[in-house]
Formats: structure tokens, sequence, C-alpha cells
């Protein structure tokens, strides 16, 4: 039975070879690479030596494969992993610009990626940890209700939720539709990690400490704020807040580095670390997690995220 599982979309990522390759000509593509945000998790916090399960759908395809043949590779428990028929795996093409930022065409809507199994409920009530991104709830009413569903089932038989809010208010309407999309996650939430934008978004707050304070006062019992190269600030509802400093890495590809972030700090607080020493072991894999060509290879074993954090100094919080 795992002890962590994540719930979401799976899908392929194509990248271009090329920075500031546009998507509307023609160019090379490498690929494809395992991704979605839930899987991204799963892996990561599966490399970080626990048993994880992922709830998902792929397609009975080559793009299935690459993703089931990773997972089990890094044993994941991918018994509730749907293969359906006669519809493809998602797929996420990008391109990146010589700034950093990036350009998706997702082919998801139609995919195999929304088209969950129902978990067996003792199955999924025996973890002590549920992730949920953002990215899930906004991909249709069918993930969110099984997202709400999953909520439920592992929260009442004890377990707790921690929830990535990747969310782009533009995709759902503006920052009510967002704050109502989210709502049912949040109620059940124990831990919640926002970028600043994204706890102003879900709050109405102006300032970030004052939206991740007004988050405490639901319930979540931890709140940690991404801050990208700054590291992150934890704050908790027993009052109080601590800054973990980043590490230094040159970074090569930034798509996954916050899965693999929300992994390393679910896997501290499971294995009862102090919230700066969860911090830091989560900024450890963040760190990891970008200097990888492909969002799913920076979701490094153990060793590695330890190596890091015994060689590399930190930078100053």
């Amino acid at each position: 039975m795992p002890e962590i599982v994540a719930i979401g979309e799976l899908l392929v990522e194509v990248m271009r070879k090329e920075a500031d390759r546009a998507l509307d000509q023609p160019a090379d593509f490498v690929g494809p690479f395992p991704s979605g945000a839930p899987g991204i998790f799963a892996d990561q916090a599966a490399r970080l030596g626990h048993a994880v399960g992922m709830i998902g759908a792929v397609g009975q395809d080559g793009f299935g494969d690459c993703l089931v043949n990773r997972f089990v590779a890094d044993g994941l428990d991918v018994s509730h992993i749907a293969r359906v028929p006669h519809v493809a795996t998602g797929v996420a093409f990008v391109m990146y610009r010589g700034d950093g930022s990036r350009q998706f065409i997702f082919h998801m809507a139609n995919s195999a990626a929304g088209r969950l199994r129902r978990p067996d409920p003792k199955w999924l009530s025996s973890a002590a940890w549920l992730h949920i991104c953002g990215s899930t709830l906004s991909a249709g009413e069918t993930m969110r209700k099984a997202c709400y569903a999953a909520c439920c089932t592992v929260t009442d038989a004890g377990g707790k939720v921690s929830f990535d809010p990747n969310l782009r208010p533009e995709l759902l309407g503006g920052a009510e539709a967002v704050r109502e999309v989210c709502a049912p996650v949040l109620e059940r939430a124990s831990l919640v990690l926002p970028s600043a934008a994204e706890a102003e978004v879900l709050t109405g707050a102006a300032d970030p400490d004052a939206a991740c304070g007004q988050l405490l006062r639901g319930a979540p019992e931890v709140v940690v704020l991404k801050r990208g190269a700054d590291g992150c600030r934890i704050l908790s509802a027993t009052g109080g807040a601590v800054d973990a400093p980043a590490y230094r890495v040159e970074a090569v590809d930034p798509t996954g580095a916050g899965d693999c972030f929300d992994a390393g700090f679910v896997v501290g607080l499971l294995e009862g670390l102090p919230l700066e020493a969860a911090g830091r072991l989560a900024n450890a894999c963040g760190a990891l997690g970008a200097t990888r060509l492909g969002p799913m290879e920076g979701a490094l074993p153990r060793a590695d995220v330890e190596a890091l954090m015994a060689q590399a100094a930190p930078r100053p919080a």
C-alpha cells in the first residue's frame, strides 16, 4: 500500500531542440519525455525512497508505455493508472525563449489523461498523503470531481492532503473562478505550496505573506511560499515563519522543478523532519529538478539530493 498518492494528468512532453524556435514553423523536436505535474511529483517522491502510487490514465500507445515504464522502473505502484483503448496519451509541445519563458501547445482535453479510474477506497485510504495540483483542477469537471472525491477518502481515513495551486486564472475565467474550484481542496488540505502570485489569487490579498497568513486561518496547517532562487518561506498555523535558502545550480530546464520541490517537502513531513529541514530537502529537489532536459529527468535519487545538500552552499535567505 502506498504512503503517498498523486492524482491527475499524465502526458508526454515534446520540446524544441533550440530556443526561440516558434511552434508555428518547422523545426526539430526532442522527446517524448514523461511529464504531467502529478506524475513528476510522484516520481520524485518514489526516488526519495517512499512507497508511492499514481492515479491517472494513458492511452494504449507508445507514449503511454513511455510513462508507465518510467514509473515501474522507479518503483511506483501503477495499479491505478488506466490504459484507455482507442484514445491517445496526452501530449504537450513546448518551445523555450531566450529569456527562459516557455510556450506550450497542449493536446490533453480529448486525450486519455482525464479518464481516471475510480481507485479502490481501501488502497487510497491507506495513504498518509494525497497530492493534488491545480493543473489537474483546471483540466475539466471530471478531473475535479475525481480530486474532490479522493480528498474526502484520504482525509476521512486520517490522511493528509498537499496542494500545489499551479493554476492560471485566465484558463478558468478569473480569480473568483480559481477560488471556487480550489475551495473543496483547500477545505481539506493540510499543506499548501503556492508561489506569491498564486497565494494572492487564492486569497485576494495584495501581499504574499498576508495571503499565506490568510490561508492559515483556514484548514491548512502549513503554507510553503515558493520563492524560486530565493528558496522558500514556511509558515505554520502554530505561529512564526522560517526561511530555507535555495541551492546554487546551473538551470537547464525549469519545467517540473516545482513538482520536485513539492515532493521533497511532503517527504520531509512524512519523515518527521523539522519544517526548516523539510524546506531544505524540498529546495534541493527543486534545484536538481531544473538541471536536466526534460520535466521528469531532474527527479533524482535520494543519494544525489543528499550530495547536493552536503556539498553545495545554499544561497543566503
